[in-house]
């Protein structure tokens, strides 16, 4: 459901979109900041005020079906150079997950394969095991040999270690995850 930005007017997934949401959206008095700093600005077809000015003007499902939605890194480096508090990664969090309960778009099956495999980490570890991390991925995406050069190294230097290590309290952990509805 892409379109040209003009013309539309209020959608019914923007009916479902939280009343803070859209509250924080319309705030936004379109600074540009949020897209100056992005990391992935360059990459994302709608930039962040871009989405910030799609939700205020109740057009969430143009914004619930581009892939910039899935582009964006949460690193909130748009929320914390907004003057005015608007929250654009929190904004954007929303409209993701909005997508995934409207059925209007499903994740990009590698970023969603390295949500799954960073989360099943989580889940066993109670903290983040790299190595795990980087065989579930690639098994869940079938590139098991991209970057395989790379893995050495890696180890020798450090920077991936093959013993996960375990937090006390993974049985918490793992109770979180059941309570949450699993992955």
């Amino acid at each position: 459901m892409t379109g040209d930005l003009a013309g539309k007017t209020a959608d019914s997934t923007d009916a479902r979109l939280p009343e803070d949401v859209r509250s924080a959206a319309l705030r936004c008095y379109q600074c540009g900041k949020c897209s100056a700093g992005c990391p992935m600005g360059a990459e994302m077809p709608l930039k962040p005020h871009d989405i910030m000015r799609l939700v205020a003007s109740g057009r969430t499902s143009r914004v619930a079906s581009d892939e910039s939605i899935w582009l964006c890194l949460t690193c909130e480096t748009c929320s914390a150079r907004c003057p005015n508090d608007c929250d654009p990664a929190g904004v954007i969090d929303a409209v993701r997950q909005l997508s995934l309960d409207a059925g209007v778009s499903d994740a990009p099956r590698r970023i969603a394969a390295f949500h799954r495999a960073f989360l099943a980490q989580i889940e066993s570890n109670g903290r983040l095991h790299e190595m795990g991390m980087v065989v579930e991925y690639k098994l869940r995406t079938g590139d098991l040999m991209k970057d395989v050069t790379n893995a050495p190294g890696m180890v020798t230097r450090g920077k991936l270690s093959l013993r996960a290590d375990r937090i006390r309290g993974v049985d918490e952990m793992k109770r979180i995850f059941e309570k949450c509805g699993g992955r």
